[in-house]
């Protein structure tokens, strides 16, 4: 309920301080949560009949897969749904930084197995002669320093899955033995001498070729043949750049979470800019950089100054239609027509003051509108008009 509760803070239904007191309740859904606000006269009929269909649509987000604005992304997911409810073998191939192993917890939380156990296994950050011993057990006495008997990461997954994480980095030897825990579902624990029954569901994932290792011996034919029953090939970031502003706001999200804060881009355009940047690293690269902005962040405003240098300086280098933001479209014709029947040269204050005002006067009073005709954040214009002192007065229903 706290994510949601960050939601509707940062798009402007409630106050810091309000936000605070709405945490400590104990509400178990948006309906209660809705009821509150209106008992508590935190909002207003119009503030509900906006807040209801967002609450909807983020229950909808919460429960499908992540959200993507590529089409590519969008049948990888897809498929990961429908693949979730079985037990096929699944691999996932892509560029490191990608969101392999997200998309792998994923799938086993929507599966039928989510309530067993997800157990990670990174094969290439385990040392080769701990690694065999890691995923089938060890029993005492097995080898010097062996002090007891141990469960391996395949008996800790019972019921549950197993990621085998960078699986391209496995060694031939122990190759052969995955192949035959897949194939009997049955695993040997090093000095043991007795097979045990294993039951779990697998995910693995790579960086590498695969096809190519096979073809170089580097990888088992038979084993890439198990594994890749469902192939999932997600893109890098660099082919999907729509989807930075999508992610951006989940990341902030997250943080936000994180830190027990509210943060927002000191330029809105902040995460559009960031599009311009290749991203090597990926999905990874882009929450790290997120992070480090909302970490030096002192007033809850990410500065584009805070952008790591490695970031800034491709950023710079782009052609400057690139990097500053475009020309402002044409004012809404009500704005427009209202600036016109004002005389002189007004400061841009009180311009700014005297456009909020036409524009909630065209938006009889709702604030989604008046930001969305001022083309800024609605939560922006609920500091604005703190500023200037402006009270928001519905029109009186007669």
């Amino acid at each position: 309920m706290e994510a949601v509760l960050n939601l509707i803070l940062r798009f402007g239904f409630i106050s810091r301080k309000q936000f605070r007191a709405l945490v400590d309740e104990r509400i178990t859904n948006t309906g209660e949560l809705i009821a509150l606000l209106k008992e508590r006269q935190w909002i207003g009929p119009r503030d509900a009949q906006e807040l209801e269909p967002l609450l909807e649509s983020l229950k909808e987000i919460s429960e499908g897969p992540p959200e993507s604005a590529d089409p590519a992304m969008r049948e990888i997911h897809a498929t990961a749904a429908r693949v979730a409810r079985s037990d096929s073998n699944v691999l996932i191939l892509g560029e490191s930084g990608v969101g392999k192993s997200r998309l792998a917890r994923w799938i086993h939380t929507h599966s039928l197995r989510n309530k067993g156990p997800f157990v990670v296994v990174s094969c290439g950050s385990i040392p080769e002669a701990l690694l065999e011993s890691e995923l089938f057990g060890v029993e005492k006495g097995a080898y010097t320093g062996a002090s007891r008997s141990r469960e391996g990461r395949f008996q800790k997954a019972g019921g549950g899955t197993l990621f085998l994480d960078e699986i391209g980095e496995l060694p031939l030897n122990l190759q052969v033995k995955l192949l035959r825990a897949i194939q009997e579902k049955k695993v040997e624990p090093l000095g043991s001498g007795r097979e045990v029954y294993v039951n779990v569901r697998l995910i693995a994932a790579t960086n590498r070729d695969l096809e190519e290792d096979v073809k170089q011996k580097r990888f088992r034919e038979d084993l890439y043949f198990r594994l890749n029953v469902v192939p999932l090939l997600l893109p890098p970031l660099r082919e999907r750049k729509q989807d930075i502003p999508l992610l951006f706001d989940f990341f902030l999200r997250e943080f936000e979470k994180k830190y027990g804060r509210v943060f927002l881009p000191e330029d809105p355009g902040l995460s559009k800019s960031m599009m311009e940047y290749p991203w090597p690293g990926n999905i990874r690269e882009l929450e790290n950089c997120l992070e480090r902005l909302c970490v030096l962040s002192d007033d809850g405003q990410l500065h584009y100054r805070d952008l790591p240098p490695s970031v800034r300086k491709v950023l710079e280098a782009e052609p400057v239609r690139k990097v500053r933001p475009s020309a402002p479209e044409p004012l809404p014709e009500a704005l427009r027509n209202a600036m016109e029947q004002k005389r002189g040269l007004p400061t841009i204050a009180e311009a700014e003051r005297f456009l909020i005002l036409r524009a909630l006067d065209a938006s009889e009073g709702n604030l989604g509108e008046a930001a969305e005709l001022l083309d800024i954040h609605r939560n922006t214009l609920r500091n604005k008009m703190k500023a200037y002192r402006i009270q928001r007065n519905p029109p009186e229903k007669g």
